[in-house]
């Protein structure tokens, strides 16, 4: 089987949109980012066409295999996108309507799929049979692969960790934590950088944002200290409720938040008091791709789903 030498990959945020340019042995030769046109759908289809038409530019190729990450996912009955907080792409035929813009099949998932695909490939959980993936960042997802392969489920929603309730946690507190998806006290609202700083305004009547009460806490401020501690809490226990679940081989933290190194030594001591049996001894790491591992994935996810088409 023949396969392609150049795989292009395309992750649509919120703020910006990202391309990127690989081979077949992952290496990257091109990448661009672009404003994305909020609240314009139209003109965010555009901006993915922009982007792959310079990316083939810089292979020299046309008609290259293409996966693209949102902040949603693409349903299966109605095959338009659903739960994406980038509202204007919701109730739209993404798949289709990139495919006739392309000229090409195109592939879509979620953003925390294309983590979870990128570090099983060639990232922190390369070696790994079950791989989970969560974005610690403005938002929480997450994504789950086993053996090299995405799971998505018929609903779209396998491994999404973000939008269940912080287990272990009394109603009053949960009921402190609307989320956007319309329920409370949601991982994401406790576990996101978002629902970090919301966890030092309640505790102390502060707004700051996550970084700098994780700067603070590094210096020992007493009171981002506390916040931080009780974020350890809140991350231990919604990641023993995946373990108690699934139990992966490795998990891997991506996101702004994923840079607080503290994490890595702090959560497995936490996490035994959780997880069903008093047993913890699954490795937590930091996704080795960083902010890139999001587009990387999207970019091994369209090439399997071409290769998948020739087997």
């Amino acid at each position: 089987m023949l396969i392609s030498p150049w795989m292009i990959g395309i992750d649509l945020g919120g703020t910006k949109t990202e391309v990127v340019l690989l081979d077949a042995k992952s290496n990257e030769h091109y990448r661009a980012r672009m404003a994305t046109p909020r609240d314009d759908y139209a003109n965010t289809l555009n901006t993915i066409k922009a982007l792959v038409a310079q990316a083939e530019h810089a292979a020299g190729l046309q008609g290259l295999p293409v996966g693209v990450g949102i902040p949603g996912s693409v349903s299966r009955l109605s095959g338009r996108v659903k739960n994406g907080n980038s509202t204007w792409l919701n109730g739209h035929p993404i798949v289709e309507d990139l495919c006739r813009l392309l000229g090409r099949p195109v592939t879509v998932t979620n953003d925390a799929n294309c983590l979870a695909l990128s570090e099983a490939t060639d990232g922190a959980g390369q070696g790994f049979d079950v791989v989970f993936a969560a974005i610690l960042g403005t938002g929480c997802g997450s994504g789950l692969s086993v053996a090299g392969r995405v799971m998505t489920g018929p609903n779209g929603v396998a491994g999404e960790w973000g939008h269940n309730p912080l287990p272990w946690t009394p109603q009053a507190e949960l009921a402190q934590r609307p989320c956007f998806c319309g329920q409370s006290g949601c991982n994401e609202t406790f576990l996101s950088g978002t629902g970090l700083a919301l966890t030092h305004q309640l505790l102390h009547g502060e707004v700051r944002k996550a970084a700098a009460i994780a700067a603070a806490a590094a210096q020992g401020e007493p009171e981002a200290v506390t916040t931080l501690d009780h974020y350890l809490e809140h991350l231990a226990r919604g990641l023993a409720g995946v373990v108690n679940m699934v139990d992966p081989d490795v998990i891997v933290l991506g996101g702004g938040v994923s840079n607080i190194s503290v994490l890595y030594d702090a959560l497995p001591g936490r996490m035994t008091r959780y997880v069903f049996g008093g047993e913890f001894d699954t490795p937590i790491v930091p996704a080795r791709h960083g902010d890139s591992s999001g587009v990387r994935g999207a970019a091994w996810l369209g090439a399997r789903n071409e290769i998948a088409k020739d087997e």
